[in-house]
């Protein structure tokens, strides 16, 4: 009787704390039954949509919006009071990310207009921060290493002693200032990590976003990195992170932005090579993953891409892996997933397969009265309908998004682009250049030598600063003279003629490659690289892509792999050609010739 009492009590204590709240007490319904039960058939499928919007702020007006959200929709305010989605996702060309400020303010509007919408439910606020070359958020918050960098940085820690664990205190470090940057802006899912395995050097989509292309590694680093968006900023938060792109888009060779990537593998190899990273994020606890637009004959012969494929998003994802979380779609924008179905029919599908969110309909209007009219019709089924909604609550949730939507802009500052991060940025990028090969003895330069930086370069990085010119500023900043001629991914002959003249005048050439491997316009890429060789000049060539540039051609005897060309990676890249960091890092990919040998194994470097 007494311990009857005792459990009575405690179980009254419980409920009186606010314990229980994800449904232990039988006397009052947790939040997410609540908004449930008082929610539309509307506000439902408004729930399955992640829209995009254009402008700065919930109330800037475009014609973009009109475009997608319908007449008299023209801002992000009067879309989320018309349609109550269940998301947002930001993008920089879409002006939504200007600076921290902007971006936490924006957030705490868009957040205020759902509190004012008739579903009241807050919003899951998302983007693509994968870190390396996609990258939504830029400086002045902190700029971090990719994938296959974090990749590097691992393989050279084991062979530098460390166990699996701490050898991946880098991808879970890089991914937990991830989540407290992005969530002091108000965006609280990002749709990372990517747990595909870079199979195929010729990817012309994932490539160097890939950790590596073994599965083991990847699943050791995918994992890690669910943890660290997960448990980052306050308990009870974190960032929701999105394990993609399920079943595996490491094995394409086309581009499911603009075609229909094919991948004819059997369950088996799937199972031993694709699928062993989405366990890892599912045991990991992540929130959600990310569906792929690629056809699998194998896993389903019905000529669907995964995203509309019942057998691989219920019957591989649910039932074989055991998933419970959110299922995204990828963009419903792609032409993977629109060959062949209407706009109006994609999103139905993709439900009726097993996907809970979608993502960007090409136009939002058309995407959301189709998916209303099954539910109307009972092609989707309230039962169906009521359990996505249900899982993405849930996960509101989870990350305290329906508890604490909104954001302290005035604590900005102490968490976003601190010096911490930025020395934590550093270190990791240090950590991940590899040393592919020095037979010429050409590392390092000279102390004050003349130094030109050619070849490829980025514009888009920070502002109209080329990557080349940045690497040449971080060079100068370290002892070197250096200047920088940008020849980009096709260089003329007269482009090539300028680099052979400019080389006559300096003690070291630095050639920046980007994608010779995969790449037609690689080509004459390779010939800048052959005719500086030929001509005598001192040429450290560096991967800043993807490292297979290194197996095209034997002629540049010098070689490094950068992984990306973010800030810090130049200045990783500058320490290494000055004397003033030797590179750690390990390759996590093979690197064939093409005649199909082994040009470089992984774990080469050093």
């Amino acid at each position: 009787m007494r311990r009857a009492l005792v459990v009575v009590m405690v179980a009254t204590l419980f409920a009186a704390a606010g314990c229980g709240d994800e449904g232990h007490t039988a006397k009052k319904p947790d939040r997410v039954t609540q908004l449930l039960s008082r929610m539309t058939p509307e506000q439902k499928v408004g729930q399955l949509f992640v829209a995009q919007v254009s402008g700065d702020g919930p109330d800037a007006s475009s014609a973009i919006n009109m475009a997608s959200f319908g007449d008299g929709v023209d801002t992000a305010a009067k879309a989320i009071a018309r349609y109550n989605p269940g998301g947002i996702i930001y993008f920089r060309a879409n002006g939504n990310l200007v600076s921290p400020q902007q971006t936490a303010e924006f957030s705490n509007g868009l957040q205020q207009a759902a509190n004012r919408s008739g579903g009241k439910v807050p919003l899951l606020i998302s983007t693509d921060q994968e870190n390396g070359t996609i990258d939504r958020v830029r400086a002045p918050a902190t700029v971090l290493p990719g994938g296959m960098a974090l990749g590097s940085s691992y393989l050279g820690a084991k062979a530098a002693g460390k166990n699996s664990a701490d050898a991946a205190a880098d991808a879970r470090l890089a991914a937990e200032i991830t989540g407290q940057e992005l969530r002091a802006m108000g965006i609280n899912a990002d749709h990372a990590p990517i747990a595909d395995v870079n199979t195929n050097p010729a990817n012309p989509v994932i490539g160097v976003r890939s950790v590596s292309s073994d599965p083991g590694i990847a699943s050791e680093l995918v994992s890690a990195q669910v943890k660290g968006l997960q448990s980052a900023g306050k308990p009870g938060q974190g960032v929701s992170a999105s394990a993609k792109h399920f079943p595996g888009h490491g094995d394409t060779s086309v581009d499911s932005h603009t075609g229909i990537p094919v991948v004819n593998i059997s369950h088996d190899e799937w199972s031993r090579v694709a699928a062993p990273p989405f366990r890892a994020a599912i045991k990991a606890g992540v929130d959600s993953i990310m569906t792929a637009h690629i056809v699998m004959p194998q896993l389903d012969p019905s000529g669907n891409p995964a995203t509309l494929s019942r057998p691989i998003l219920t019957g591989l994802l649910r039932k074989e892996l055991g998933f419970k979380g959110v299922v995204f779609t990828d963009s419903l924008v792609m032409q993977g997933v629109r060959n062949k179905y209407g706009d109006d029919r994609v999103p139905v599908l993709a439900i009726k397969a097993g996907a809970d969110m979608l993502l960007t309909p090409p136009k939002f209007q058309v995407a959301y009265n189709g998916v209303l009219a099954a539910v109307k019709s009972g092609e989707i089924s309230r039962r169906r309908l009521d359990e996505s909604v249900t899982r993405i609550l849930r996960m509101k949730s989870h990350r305290g998004v329906l508890a604490t939507p909104m954001v302290d802009i005035s604590k900005l500052g102490g968490i976003v682009g601190t010096k911490n991060h930025l020395e934590t940025a550093q270190r990791i990028a240090d950590d991940s250049i590899t040393k592919l090969r020095d037979d010429g003895h050409v590392l390092p330069a000279a102390a004050g030598s003349k130094i030109l930086v050619t070849g490829w370069s980025s514009f888009n990085y920070t502002g109209n600063h080329s990557s080349a010119g940045l690497l040449a500023d971080r060079l100068a900043a370290h002892g070197a003279k250096s200047s920088a001629l940008v020849t980009g991914a096709e260089p003329s002959a007269a482009e090539i003629s300028s680099a052979l003249k400019a080389a006559k005048g300096v003690d070291t050439v630095v050639v920046l490659t980007n994608r010779t491997a995969s790449d037609d316009a690689g080509k004459t890429q390779a010939s800048l690289i052959k005719q500086l060789v030929s001509s005598g000049a001192r040429v450290i060539t560096i991967a800043v892509r993807e490292p297979y540039d290194a197996g095209q051609f034997t002629e540049a005897t010098t070689w490094l792999a950068s992984y990306g060309y973010g800030e810090p990676t130049l200045e990783s890249l500058a320490k290494v050609i000055t004397g003033e960091l030797s590179p750690a890092g390990r390759l996590p990919v093979s690197i064939l010739r093409p005649d199909g040998g082994v040009a470089y194994a992984l774990g080469a470097g050093g």
